[in-house]
C-alpha cells in the first residue's frame, strides 16, 4: 500500500469540527495527514500523534520535531494522552489504523479510549480501504456511536472511504 494521498488527507480534514484546535492522530504513518493538519492550522502544540511502529515513529519524530509524537498502542490512548489532555479534551481524533482488520475487542478498546479523550461532541474520523464501515456495528452500538460515511477518495492507492463517528 502507498502512503495516504494528499487528497485523502484533505477529505479527512473536511470532517473536522470548524473550531478544531486540538487533534489526536492515531497511526501517523509517513506523515501525510500530520502535514495536512499542520498546514490547515492545527498548531504543533495542539497535535498529538500516536504511532506503534518504531521506524515510522522515528521518521515522524524527525520530520515533525515540534509535534508530540508518541510511540505507543492506540488502545492505551487514555494513558498516553494524559499530559496532552491536561489543558482540555481533544476536538477530534483522526485515524489511519486498520480497524477493519482488528478483532472486535481491540476495536472497542481503541474507540472507547478515543472517545474518552474527546469533548462530548468530538469526532472520530477514520479512513478505510474496505467496502464496509471500519468499526463493527455491534461495537459502535455498544459504545453509543453514530456513523456517517464521508468522502470516497478514488485518487488514493488503493481508493479509500472516510467515516465519521460521533456520540
Amino acid at each position: 500500500m502507498a502512503p495516504s494521498s494528499a487528497e485523502l488527507a484533505r477529505a479527512m480534514l473536511r470532517e473536522l469540527p470548524a473550531d478544531a484546535r486540538r487533534v489526536i492522530e492515531l497511526g501517523g504513518g509517513t506523515g501525510a495527514v500530520t502535514a495536512a493538519l499542520l498546514e490547515a492550522g492545527i498548531g504543533s502544540d495542539g497535535l498529538l500523534v500516536v504511532e506503534l511502529n518504531e521506524e515510522l515513529h522515528a521518521h515522524l519524530s524527525a520530520r515533525f520535531p515540534r509535534v508530540r509524537i508518541v510511540e505507543g498502542d492506540a488502545s492505551d490512548l487514555s494513558h498516553i494522552a494524559a499530559d496532552y489532555l491536561a489543558s482540555g479534551p481533544a476536538d477530534a481524533v483522526v485515524s489511519g489504523l486498520g480497524l477493519l482488520s482488528m478483532p472486535r475487542e481491540v476495536q472497542r478498546g481503541v474507540m472507547a479510549a478515543a472517545f474518552e479523550c474527546m469533548r462530548a461532541d468530538g469526532r472520530f474520523i477514520q479512513f478505510t480501504y474496505g467496502p464496509a464501515a471500519p468499526v463493527a456495528e455491534d461495537v459502535a452500538a455498544e459504545l453509543g456511536l453514530q456513523v456517517r460515511r464521508g468522502a470516497f477518495v478514488l485518487r488514493n492507492v488503493p481508493p479509500a472511504t472516510v467515516y465519521v463517528y460521533t456520540r
